[in-house]
């Protein structure tokens, strides 16, 4: 019954704790499964970079959970009167700027050539290769795994049409300090529930390549360093556009689908195609092929 009462499009009229926990969660399900520029380029590095599904599962639930985290503190301070602060249109941008400023880092330290880095430094572990293995590609390191934390609590200050909905319907509509944080969080663990899903996904696949162990992995962290590093440089550059030009940055496509992050087509959008499609994907595929290549040469 409640269900039939509940309008994930328009959730201005909904009423009671309840109906508010439910559309919070089901929000989140949506959010995580929907091309999202805070969540697919962040999940899909750090568990494409794990190369194997039981480690991307961890990976998804990790950033998930600081997400989880830092939605819930957003709700709250929403609750006390900051959500004005949250619809800041150039504060999303801002965001975007330190997420990519964050993700280059990220990207150029898991794949570091021998001539430029050789040394360890403190934030990943260094798995040395010589050059009978790794074909003279450069050294591997693996990401420490507190990393997706630290990149799920910084995306999640971004928001968009869902963010908007939780601090500005859902969060004062709980009509309680002592229970505002929870649209928040369940729109957090809803979001977790899909992203451990990708992580899964994205984790199966960089493990079931029909390669030896070693290959897998340099195909998996190559892809990651790949995604984050040029990910990265494209969420800094497309937050200081957003800072100068907000006018143009806003601009999308209207789809006319009542899908929240699928109704307009912007920037975000272009950001998680560039990202996840054309370098995490192609980066997978391009790769995958040379150690196919590589096995049968040695073979």
């Amino acid at each position: 019954m409640i269900f039939a009462i509940i309008n994930l499009w328009d959730p201005t009229h909904v009423s009671g704790l309840f109906a508010i926990a439910i559309t919070a969660l089901l929000l989140g399900l949506v959010h995580g499964i929907t091309p999202d520029e805070h969540t697919w380029p962040i999940t899909f590095s750090y568990a494409i970079g794990s190369y194997s599904s039981k480690k991307g599962l961890k990976a998804g639930i990790i950033f998930s959970l600081a997400f989880t985290l830092q939605r819930s503190i957003a709700s709250e301070l929403a609750y006390l009167g900051l959500s004005s602060f949250y619809t800041f249109t150039k504060l999303n941008y801002i965001v975007y700027i330190i997420v990519g400023l964050i993700m280059l880092l990220a990207g150029l330290m898991i794949v570091k050539k021998r001539t430029i880095f050789h040394y360890d430094l403190p934030f990943f572990k260094k798995h040395s290769v010589n050059d009978e293995t790794d074909g003279g590609a450069g050294i591997f390191s693996d990401p420490r795994p507190w990393m997706p934390a630290v990149h799920g609590f910084l995306a999640g200050w971004g928001f968009g049409a869902f963010a908007i909905i939780i601090y500005t319907i859902l969060a004062p509509a709980t009509h309680s300090i002592e229970w505002a944080w929870l649209p928040g969080a369940l729109f957090g663990l809803g979001t977790m529930v899909m992203q451990a899903l990708a992580g899964l996904l994205f984790g199966y696949i960089a493990s079931k390549r029909g390669l030896s162990p070693q290959a897998v992995r340099r195909v998996a962290l190559k892809t990651a360093s790949n995604t984050l590093t040029y990910g990265g440089l494209a969420f800094i550059l497309g937050g200081v556009f957003g800072q100068f030009f907000p006018n143009i940055a806003n601009l999308s496509l209207h789809t006319g689908l009542q899908i929240h992050n699928l109704y307009n087509l912007g920037l975000a959008f272009i950001l998680v195609i560039f990202s996840v499609i054309l370098v995490g994907g192609v980066t997978l595929v391009h790769q995958t092929k040379i150690e196919i290549i590589k096995t049968k040469l040695v073979n």
